[in-house]
């Protein structure tokens, strides 16, 4: 089989096993937990799925939303890395001291919350699990209580009900929610964090930045090397 590979570090394992790819040129990668090498594959990816796109007979105009936001990408994760940062932080402060943490979202939000609760179980130690938003009633729902906080990924489509109703059944069970959501809509939760994105198809690439800074400032909170995790490699030697 042809394999590809979507790699950052120039001439590593993968680069020199596969068949073909792409470097995304991110730079170096100063801590073990990945962000902005996760960010520039998932760019990566979409280019190379409009391309293929393109080659399977797709016309320009049907590929020019997915082309118009890649393009202003960029601006919008600088915006919030210089606007939302005070107020991220201020956020990760009521969430510290917890043990526990569940992350929802749907549809292209579900694969986020997963790497949400990866980035911070990698880097502040509390025990964070990335659910579907309706996968609620098959197991999660059992978990909530007050050792637990929710982090509810809310963007404004055709899903946007659908996800507020999991949200309610969580504030029926007494969760302590922070919703991070680019809707002005009225949200009962204990803490939002409203995104401000001209984005759709691209929106959870902006909530991940998000999650990955509420990440960054909840293990410096706690006193943790962000850099240097416990127990992690930047590379991975064992099978």
């Amino acid at each position: 089989m042809k394999t590809l590979g979507v790699v950052n570090a120039v001439g590593s394992t993968i680069a020199r096993e596969v068949d073909g790819g792409v470097y995304v040129h991110a730079g170096p990668e100063i801590s073990v937990a990945s962000t902005k090498a996760f960010t520039s594959q998932i760019s990566a990816m979409t280019i190379f799925a409009v391309q293929l796109a393109q080659a399977k007979g797709a016309g320009l105009k049907e590929l020019d939303e997915v082309i118009d936001e890649l393009a202003i990408l960029p601006e919008e994760i600088e915006s919030v890395l210089t606007l939302k940062r005070d107020e991220i932080r201020e956020t990760a402060q009521k969430y510290a001291d917890y043990d526990h943490a569940l992350f929802l979202g749907r549809d292209t939000l579900f694969p986020l919350a997963l790497e949400g609760a990866l980035k911070l179980k990698e880097i502040s130690y509390i025990q964070a699990e990335g659910y579907a938003t309706g996968e609620l009633k098959h197991g999660p729902i059992a978990l909530i209580d007050d050792k637990f906080f929710e982090v509810m990924l809310l963007q404004d489509n055709w899903l946007f009900d659908k996800s507020m109703s999991g949200l309610e059944e969580v504030n029926a069970r007494g969760g302590h929610i922070l919703a991070i959501t680019n809707s002005k809509k009225d949200i009962p939760a204990e803490s939002i964090i409203r995104v401000e994105t001209k984005l759709d198809m691209l929106a959870p690439v902006v909530f991940n930045v998000v999650l990955q800074l509420l990440a960054y400032y909840i293990a410096v909170e706690r006193g943790n090397d962000v850099d240097q995790p416990r127990n992690l490699a930047k590379s991975v030697t064992v099978e």
